[in-house]
């Protein structure tokens, strides 16, 4: 159950006086100041003496403006918009500390690299160069991604219906498993990357063996959460099944897995974790697509903005695959929530 700033105060006995209003609006005015401030002192204070004098080496364009200046702009909005639906103020409040800390981190970092030199060119590109790099290499990136997705979805899907398979059928079957879990016990703790010599040697080619070390790595916490779900199931549902008439392996698919779904998401998250890491691995030992190889590609000619950018959104590219996993999670166990 989620609850409100006013919910979990009310919760903690603090009484709602007219300095904790003040403060509050404060705070939650706070992130859009941070973000003007910070767009003032990117456009106005003095860049570095090395940088400034010479414009042509070191170019600035208005994409990092523009980004602040949007930021600015959306928080002042929900700001305003914080009077008229007790909602969005809620949202707001709970999430401008983090926007504040977001906007120091980027300040910090603009000071110790554009306008002081503390971090130095080329280790150390200010953020306008990183976001330019985006902008400039947009096909190539996309390309990247879409190379990267396809490799992490093939071997994910294949790594999980496997893991479905065993840890069903491990869970389910005492004969299945007799012969599986040893298995689960000498494969499982070992990391799929632990395995790539061998599987360079062996994969008919570089894409394969990537997806069969991706799918090796998920197999074993997707296997293990869905083993441990289906044996946990109470057999007092299965004989409550039973008598409504439902067949051996009707209990399997109507009693069994619906009740390991908690246990087996969680082996499903764990291995998306597992996936992207053994992605980027397999990606920079010799994938010639994706951005893990576009990584090594630009760092070997020095080109750290670019490889900087190829970071980002790879942060970016995860973050939003979890949540997609997230939202089919919810979506799923929506009978978990509990209702206030």
């Amino acid at each position: 159950m989620n609850l409100t700033v006013r919910e979990l105060r009310k919760l903690e006995g603090a009484p709602k006086t007219d300095l904790r209003r003040s403060l509050d609006r404060g705070m939650s005015a706070l992130p859009s100041v941070l973000a003007a401030l910070l767009l003032a002192i990117y456009k106005f204070a003095p860049n570095f003496p090395k940088y400034a004098s010479n414009p042509i080496a070191y170019p600035q364009s208005d994409v990092y403006t523009v980004v602040l200046g949007m930021a600015a702009i959306g928080l002042a909005v929900s700001f305003v918009l914080s009077f008229f639906s007790a909602r969005a103020y809620e949202k707001l409040l709970f999430k401008a500390p983090l926007y504040c800390v977001a906007f120091l981190i980027l300040g910090a970092y603009d000071v110790a690299t554009l306008k002081t030199g503390t971090l130095p060119l080329p280790y150390f590109p200010w953020i306008d160069r990183i976001l330019l790099a985006m902008i400039e290499d947009r096909k190539i990136l996309l390309d990247c991604i879409a190379h990267s997705l396809v490799l992490l979805f093939a071997g994910y899907l294949t790594g999980t219906l496997a893991g479905l398979a065993t840890g069903i059928g491990a869970g389910w079957s005492p004969r299945i498993r007799y012969w599986i879990m040893p298995l689960m016990k000498i494969l499982g703790p070992i990391p799929s990357t632990t395995w790539i010599s061998i599987i360079l040697i062996v994969a008919s080619s570089l894409f394969a063996g990537s997806v069969f070390m991706i799918a090796l790595g998920v197999w074993y916490p997707v296997a293990m959460s869905a083993f441990n779900g289906v044996s946990n199931v109470e057999k007092s549902n299965f004989e409550v099944a039973r008598t409504f008439g439902v067949k051996h392996i009707g209990l399997v698919y109507k009693v069994a897995i619906p009740a390991a779904l908690p246990s087996i998401f969680n082996g499903l998250t764990q291995g998306m974790s597992i996936a992207c890491t053994a992605l980027m691995v397999a990606e920079m030992l010799g994938v010639e697509s994706g951005l893990g190889w576009y990584i090594n590609w630009q760092r070997g000619w020095a080109e750290f903005a670019k490889m900087y950018a190829a970071v980002i959104i790879i942060c970016l590219t995860f973050t939003a695959v979890n949540l997609v996993l997230t939202f089919v999670r919810k979506r799923m166990l929506r009978w978990q929530e509990v209702k206030p």
